[in-house]
């Protein structure tokens, strides 16, 4: 194997306090960081030309087939009005058949927050539309669509849904939760062929290289995305080191719920180096933006939303999860659904006595005072997402809550402060993918969709060295890799990128100028600009 040496850089290890200008990568791994003169001999040598080095970024939450489906759809979330919306639907349409495909819209940019069948009938009514919201918990569609999956009045809303109807019970083209789930995702599941999800695939890993992602974990992993990026793994086209978290969903019946927990603890034995299953996903709620999360208190228009997993459903579950040694992520972004998940946490602790476990919870837009200490104590990962903290999206967030819960919106700082692990994502493709622009939120909380848009609460930034190292040290920690991965350090995998600017030096909004010039996984350049 050869042994290079990477000289004349700014490398940034993952320890916030450390620094280095050299690294000796042999085969797949580190084997020096620190001065160049200290550096043992190298068979190559790569001048850097004072450049800065990164760990590779790990996605600690993304969803992999999504997001590469997402990137051949029409993009909506710039989209600041219903006439922007339908221009872009007009345009898209005389290029496509059969069905048409959009996401990342907002529910500010229609008309009282309604979206309709009818607006999109205006412009494309000849084939089905299918628009998933920026937060893909509800999807919107035409009239031609909910003809295709059999929509009526006579359909009942499923567990955890809501199809939404006029006052006389028609519907009027919008799927919350597990009606977009169940109705407009399985349509599409069930007619997306293999080649397509193949090229899904492909378009993803090409992304993620490019923004300096080296790691990812799926967390709304099923059979159609493990044969995809099995496939891709087996033609040697998976350089990501992917882990993925199974999706149970609530079928309202305990023996089936746990079935599905046995799925996954199957797919996780037999899991190989390319794939791995880690554990299951549980969506606890929905999203402030559509009013569908779980608060402790009434939105401003006093409505509120239940659990789509209740207590009673939700403590077997996680237990069963706990027992059989999976990691557990739980969707919990309202209050009162991040307070059931700790509950339930608590509940498996007490079931299955002491042993190692590092569950997680994802989002926590708005969490209840304490919460991170209680995450601290019970050894729970809060999972991030920068990005959805954006600015210029944020309005319609603050408005839902409409009261003095909204100045603790995304508080980063607290579980930072409190000592719980915090591992940075996207989720994508609810939010751009890319690594430094989800950085500079997290260093300014002001917009890397629309730059120029003021932050919003400034003193939940944290500071960039800290912002990386929760994407990057604490990401690969959050699914238990962190003992040989995310960092750059002696006897860790060498995955790391290299920048073509130095956002340290000044204004971080360097940062969504900055471009990756290289990146590197387990020694090997997998891109480069």
């Amino acid at each position: 194997m050869t042994r290079t040496l990477y000289r004349n850089a700014r490398i940034f290890t993952g320890d916030e306090s450390r620094w280095a200008e050299a690294i000796v990568v042999d085969g797949e791994e580190f084997i020096h960081v620190g001065s160049e003169a200290e550096a043992p001999h190298a068979d190559a040598e790569v001048d850097l030309g004072g450049r800065v080095v990164l760990p590779g970024f790990t996605d600690a939450h993304t969803h992999l087939l999504m997001m590469g489906e997402a990137l051949g759809q029409v993009g909506l979330t710039d989209a600041a009005s219903l006439e922007e919306i339908q221009r872009r639907l007009d345009e898209a349409r005389r290029t496509t058949s059969g069905v048409l495909r959009g996401r990342g819209w907002l529910f500010d940019a229609i008309p009282d927050g309604e979206p309709t069948a009818t607006m999109i009938d205006a412009v494309v009514a000849d084939i089905p539309v299918y628009l998933d919201a920026n937060d893909y918990h509800s999807c919107w569609v035409n009239t031609a669509a909910l003809r295709e999956l059999g929509i009526t009045r006579d359909t009942p809303d499923p567990l955890g849904g809501r199809i939404a109807r006029d006052a006389s019970g028609e519907p009027t083209g919008m799927l919350y939760e597990t009606a977009a789930q169940q109705y407009a995702w399985a349509q599409r599941d069930a007619s997306t062929t293999d080649a397509q999800r193949d090229a899904a695939v492909a378009r993803v890993v090409s992304a993620y290289l490019s923004a300096g992602v080296t790691g990812a974990v799926d967390m709304a992993f099923d059979e159609l995305g493990l044969a995809a990026l099995e496939r891709a793994a087996e033609r040697g086209e998976l350089p990501l080191r992917v882990a993925a978290h199974w999706f149970v969903a609530n079928s309202g019946d305990d023996a089936a719920n746990l079935a599905q927990v046995a799925q996954a603890s199957a797919h996780a034995s037999a899991s190989t180096a390319g794939v791995r299953v880690v554990g299951i996903k549980l969506v606890l709620d929905g999203t402030i933006d559509a009013c569908t999360a779980a608060m402790g208190a009434a939105y401003a228009d006093g409505s509120n939303a239940e659990p789509i997993w209740p207590a009673a459903r939700l403590l077997p579950v996680v237990a069963a999860a706990d027992a059989a040694g999976l990691q557990i992520a739980m969707h919990a972004i309202g209050d009162a659904a991040s307070a059931l998940a700790l509950d339930a946490i608590e509940h498996a602790v007490a079931v299955n006595g002491d042993r190692p476990r590092r569950h997680r919870i994802e989002h926590l837009e708005y969490a209840a005072p304490g919460t991170a200490g209680r995450m601290a104590r019970l050894g729970v990962t809060a999972s991030m997402q920068p990005v959805h903290a954006d600015p210029a999206i944020f309005a319609n967030w603050a408005a839902q809550i409409g009261d003095d819960r909204v100045a603790r919106a995304f508080a980063w700082s607290e579980y930072d402060e409190a000592g719980a692990l915090l591992a940075f994502s996207t989720d994508a493709p609810t939010a751009p993918y890319e690594a430094l622009a989800n950085m500079y939120v997290a260093a300014t909380r002001a917009s890397a969709l629309v730059p120029g848009v003021p932050a919003v609460d400034p003193t939940q930034a944290l500071p960039l060295e800290r912002a990386i190292a929760h994407a990057t040290r604490d990401a690969a920690a959050s699914i238990g890799d962190g003992t040989w991965r995310g960092r750059i350090a002696v006897g860790y995998a060498a995955d790391f990128v290299v920048l073509d600017a130095d956002p340290f030096a000044g204004d971080p909004a360097l940062l969504l100028g900055t471009r990756i010039s290289q990146t590197v996984i387990a020694g090997r350049t997998v891109y480069e600009s």
